[in-house]
């Protein structure tokens, strides 16, 4: 446990009833407040009030994105706005960054408890927050604008702005520290300033915010551009209000979250009860640390409520720590596009719908003064991953809602941060850059649908790989190919999305050697885990090749196409750590694709033959994962691909030691009866009641596993611990160049017909996945 330092609490932030918060706020400050009565705005009103907000959210994105000069923000969408209620409770979000806002509101709660006294909250004035324990961020890089709005003497309502800082200073260049021993090691964190008073930017608090970056002007500018961005936004909605009145407009806020909260538990209350669990891992707690650090969750929905139960996850360490802030941003990034995809996003309404139960100083509910830089890539979006992994359970066992299930995406991000001197026209300019390529994840497999290739972040629906003569044009880089990887998308009977790679090596002006942090979950225990027997997709891989034959491409004729034409040394990047790239080295990050859904030996033949000519899948991968042969000519052969995947069944057998054993041909068992579990199970109800909850077979061969009732038939499966390299030609072959532990490919599989049901890659002591399965009612 880390220790505490005195007076740290008061930095903290929670949900609180509004009842309760408004005890808590100085009686000078005068809010504006409704009864939100269905009957006093009429339905053509309310839709265009409505439609209007969510218009001048966009618009805050636009003028964000036209006044800053960062990066991120230009090419990449890594920012996003709100327009809140007099209470923080978020009416409209965009459609950028959605783990930005998951706890903004939490930030707008805190202000409100501690600065509506002193030194107030006044009309025209504007906070400055970068506190991952206060909220509003996911870590010290996230910097948020909190904008109050009043109309007549009283608070209307707020607006924010958030976006990434390249840099906030600490000591590493990008304000990442992979061997910070706690917070004071990273980027400071502040607590809400006030920035603007009375509508003038305080040039106190503006020095002093940049004062702290390697890149003043650059965080200066956006700073301006997140105050510009929510005047902008205020004065539409006064104008909003001048045109139909304080009142109409703030019952239609009102009633835009009220209507989400019904819908959403609305679709709850078609979904069956029950609890589903989850386990993952984030690698490498910080520089030198070879363990594997658990996040557990339990889901638990009854009637129209989720609980999210993550007790028993790893204590806080290293620097792979979030706040509870943090957490809950993990939930909501994940549950708006899953859960709420065809809700409109007014998230304090969806965010009554679910509550969260956590121990205290955990990786993903971390006490102050832990190190919190690597919250939103690691702990947060780690335990959005297993919330997504739960859901997609959920909704696989009802059959009107199998459609919205979707194998995990890509996982989380290839964090590489480069930084050194500018040489190129004679100059000596300092940067800092991330590398943003990585944002071309590949999305997860769905029932019945391959993964979108390169398709972005589910977490960030408007996320954008960056233009990359726009990187060679900022940075002194030259990209040597950026592409799409054969083989990376997660194999099944339907496949996860391919991610890509990208290579880099210095522009030929430089002369110095640049700097590099890297952080990578994923590199072993794979983030991008696939559903129903459907394979992960590819482990996340970070190199620097020492030496190549042509640095920074001098007098040649032809650029290299891949990593054997490079020549040179290859050095592997830890998944926490720092590097360096020389003149005469290269860069490669290949980022992390979307996990496969389903036995990829039930994908149809003629679909394996296609990704095989359209370069998604090898002809290696076809024959020994698939089990797809192919003849001279590219084309299926039949005769082969049957007497092939026969012998991977066989071998299944073999290896779960069922050698000898006939295996069930697969075909069309009568389960009209059934209820569905996923893609290769159902429930066949007892004659009747018992307590067992029915007798779970597989819908592929009729055979009878065992019942449901604790997921005790998982001991009628058929079981193999193997090598991580069965996972595919996608997976990293060689745990023990990151972890100490065991790590091996564990597959349970019809005792029948040796269908694939669970494919994951996992510590060996890693539970089974018995109470993945609990009964519902």
């Amino acid at each position: 446990m880390a220790s505490r330092i005195p007076g740290a609490d008061e930095f903290t932030s929670r949900p609180l009833p509004r009842a309760e918060l408004l005890r808590q706020i100085s009686p000078a400050l005068a809010l504006h407040q409704v009864d939100a009565l269905d009957d006093q705005v009429d339905a053509l009103t309310y839709e265009v009030v409505r439609h209007r907000l969510w218009a001048i959210t966009q618009e805050m994105g636009e003028t964000l994105r036209r006044m800053s000069g960062s990066h991120v923000v230009t090419e990449s969408n890594d920012f996003n706005f709100s327009i809140c209620d007099e209470l923080g409770e978020q009416v409209q979000v965009g459609t950028y960054n959605i783990g930005l806002i998951g706890s903004m509101d939490l930030a707008i709660v805190w202000t409100l408890r501690n600065r509506s006294d002193n030194p107030g909250i006044a009309d025209g004035d504007m906070f400055l927050c970068n506190d991952p324990w206060i909220g509003g961020g996911l870590h010290q890089n996230d910097a948020a604008i909190l904008a109050p709005i009043f109309h007549e003497g009283k608070l209307f309502g707020w607006t924010t702005a958030i976006a990434h800082q390249v840099d906030l200073g600490g000591p590493r260049p990008g304000s990442f520290s992979p061997s910070a021993q706690d917070v004071f090691g990273e980027a400071v964190p502040t607590p809400p300033l006030k920035v603007v008073r009375g509508g003038v930017l305080q040039r106190d608090v503006a020095d002093a915010w940049v004062r702290r970056s390697r890149l003043p002007h650059l965080v200066g500018l956006d700073l301006r551009a997140k105050i510009a961005a929510n005047k902008n936004a205020a004065e539409q909605i006064l104008r909003l209000i001048a045109k139909y009145g304080a009142d109409t407009v703030k019952i239609v806020m009102r009633r835009m979250m009220d209507d989400a909260e019904r819908r959403l538990r609305a679709k709850l209350e078609t979904l069956p009860d029950g609890t589903w669990t989850a386990v993952g891992y984030q690698e490498q707690s910080q520089t030198g640390d070879r363990g594997l650090h658990a996040i557990k969750v339990a889901m638990t929905k009854e009637a129209d409520r989720l609980v999210f139960d993550f007790r028993g996850t790893a204590g806080q360490t290293g620097i792979i720590n979030c706040p509870y802030p943090g957490l809950r941003a993990g939930i909501v990034f994940t549950m708006l596009p899953l859960l709420a995809g065809d809700i409109p996003w007014a998230a304090g309404g969806l965010m009554r719908c679910f509550e969260i139960i956590t121990d205290e100083d955990t990786i993903t509910n971390a006490s102050f003064p832990a190190a919190v830089g690597k919250g939103p890539f690691g702990p947060a979006w780690g335990a959005g991953n297993l919330v997504a992994e739960v859901l997609a359970r959920m909704l696989d066992a009802e059959p009107g809602h199998r459609g919205d299930v979707q194998s995990i995406c890509n996982g989380t991000t290839d964090l590489c941060v480069v930084s050194g001197v500018d040489e190129r026209g004679g100059g000596a300019k300092g940067f800092v850059s991330p590398v943003f390529d990585v944002m071309a994840g590949g999305y997860g497999a769905q029932v019945h649908y391959d993964g979108v290739d390169t398709g972005g972040r589910l977490i960030i629906p408007s996320a954008r790989a960056p233009d990359v003569e726009m990187t060679e044009y900022l940075y002194p880089l030259v990209a040597l190919w950026r592409r799409e990887q054969t083989d990376s998308g997660g194999p099944g009977r339907q496949r996860g999305g391919m991610s890509g790679s990208v290579c880099y090596v210095q522009h030929p002006a430089q002369t110095g050697t640049m700097s590099l942090v890297v952080s990578g979950t994923g590199k072993v225990a794979n983030q991008n885990v696939g559903l129903a027997g459907g394979y992960p997709g590819n482990s996340q891989l970070d190199l620097v090749v020492r030496g190549i034959d042509t640095p920074q491409l001098a007098r040649t004729a032809t650029i290299p196409a891949g990593l054997d034409e490079l020549g040179g040394r290859t050095e592997v990047l830890p998944c926490e750590g720092e590097s360096t790239l020389g003149v005469g080295d290269a860069l490669y990050l290949h980022w992390q694709a979307g996990g496969g859904y389903g036995d990829p030996l039930l994908r149809p033949a003629g679909q394996v033959g296609e990704d095989v000519r359209q370069a998604r899948v090898s002809v290696r991968a076809a024959r020994d994962v698939y089990g797809v042969v192919l003849d001279e000519d590219g084309e299926v052969d039949p005769a082969a691909t049957d007497e092939t995947r026969s012998k991977l069944r066989h071998r299944r057998a073999s290896d779960a030691g069922l050698s000898g054993t006939r295996l069930t041909p697969i075909g069309a068992p009568d389960l009209t009866t059934a209820r569905r579990l996923d893609d290769n199970l159902a429930v066949v109800e007892s004659p009747s009641p018992s307590p067992d909850g029915g007798t779970v077979v597989c819908v592929h061969c009729g055979t009878w596993i065992g019942p449901l009732a604790g997921g005790a038939f998982v001991t009628g499966l058929a079981r193999r611990d193997a090598p991580v390299s069965e996972a595919g030609p996608h997976i990293w072959p060689d745990p023990g160049e990151y972890v100490d532990a065991e790590v091996v490919f564990r597959q349970l599989f019809c005792p029948g017909c040796l269908t694939a049901v669970h494919s994951r890659v996992v510590p060996v002591d890693h539970p089974l996945p018995a109470d993945e399965y609990r009964s519902w009612t």
